[in-house]
């Protein structure tokens, strides 16, 4: 704990006080601002009840403020401590201005300090933070996603284990849906000696269990497609080419609620569908897209992309005039940006998708 100004009597009435925290499992380290600059740096246990109480007992009746960088800790300090009358801020890591000893020498109170600091100087600006029943929405068509890379990770790792052992199979089979009739056939193979057996069946048993919970989830992001909230945007959106119920369910609990986007620029910013440009001068780069994204939001809208431009005529026709004179992969994201666009046209107004004759 800092030895200047540890006291832990009032300082003062009325003040605004920011919080910086860098936030752990086990422990959260605080660094405290007021109007006269830094009060105090110190760690706790990771209760937001501790925080206040010792808030209130050393600035009473003041306005505090709370930032801290969003991570796998989620929402819940920032739901406690809103409940509790602190403005709570929750920022993206990359977006927090941060001076080059602080890159070089990272340590928990610098970090905090960093974030009380910028807080206090209005230099950040807080992400958006989904309501509690949102954020379960979007845990669960997630959890769906999670599912399925682990079966095609379990895929490949039957497949890699067969050509290990000379076991080759054709493209056709590599890379069309397992039916039953080829697991069967994975089934059928037997090794030289049992423990190559016991290994191939456990990998075998890893994968059904994964289609079978991969099922389960489908029913309940179904089941949550059809509920009130969710059953009208779902079936405006599933008039677009390329989206199924699914790909609804990514964007209407990634995107949450799309007044919160000013314009396209917005939204494709936060999506991942924009370049990244490095400009200096009169030299100006461009990198190709953004690395910075939503990965659900984008990946599902370049794949939507690919499908509309087999069933719009007039996205095949932009698609066809952009590969003039660029690659696929990147005309299909222009496409993506135009689907997008649309997407955000039939949410605002509820209408259905209409495909636009190409002249």
């Amino acid at each position: 704990m800092d030895k200047a100004l540890n006291s832990n009597k009032p300082v003062g009435h009325g003040q605004p006080v920011y919080v910086g925290l860098d936030v752990h499992k086990k422990s959260w380290s605080v660094s405290v601002y007021s109007s006269q600059g830094e009060y105090k740096t110190f760690s706790q246990p990771p209760e937001a009840d501790k925080l206040v109480n010792y808030l209130k007992r050393t600035f009473p009746d003041s306005q505090y403020y709370s930032v801290y960088e969003a991570g796998y800790c989620g929402f819940w300090i920032h739901d406690q401590l809103q409940q509790q009358g602190v403005v709570s801020m929750v920022v993206n890591p990359a977006d927090v201005p941060t001076k080059q000893k602080e890159h070089q020498h990272k340590r928990d109170r610098i970090d905090c300090r960093k974030l009380a600091r910028n807080l206090c100087h209005g230099e950040m600006e807080g992400i958006y933070i989904p309501s509690l029943a949102m954020r379960e929405d979007r845990t669960l068509v997630r959890t769906r996603q999670a599912f399925v890379k682990k079966r095609t990770r379990c895929k490949n790792q039957i497949k890699g284990m067969l050509f290990f052992y000379g076991i080759h199979l054709t493209d056709e089979e590599a890379y069309a849906p397992w039916s039953a009739d080829f697991i069967k056939w994975i089934e059928s193979i037997r090794m030289q000696r049992d423990s190559g057996n016991a290994a191939l069946k456990a990998y075998l048993e890893e994968l059904a269990s994964l289609r079978q919970l991969i099922n389960q989830v489908n029913q309940e992001v179904l089941k949550l497609a059809r509920s009130e909230e969710y059953a009208v945007p779902v079936k405006v959106l599933k008039s677009a080419p390329g989206i199924s119920t699914l790909s609804a369910m990514i964007l209407l609990t990634e995107l949450c609620d799309m007044a919160r986007f000013a314009s396209l620029d917005t939204l494709c910013s936060y999506v991942g569908l924009i370049p990244s440009i490095k400009s200096s001068g009169e030299t100006e780069y461009v990198r190709g897209i953004t690395p910075r994204r939503n990965a659900y939001l984008r990946w599902i809208l370049i794949e939507a992309a690919w499908v509309a431009v087999r069933k719009d005529p007039a996205m095949m026709m932009a698609f066809n005039n952009y590969c003039k004179r660029m690659r696929k992969n990147r005309a299909i994201v222009k496409i993506a940006r135009k689907l997008l666009n649309r997407i955000r046209f039939i949410l605002k107004h509820r209408t259905p998708y209409v495909p636009v004759r190409a002249k």
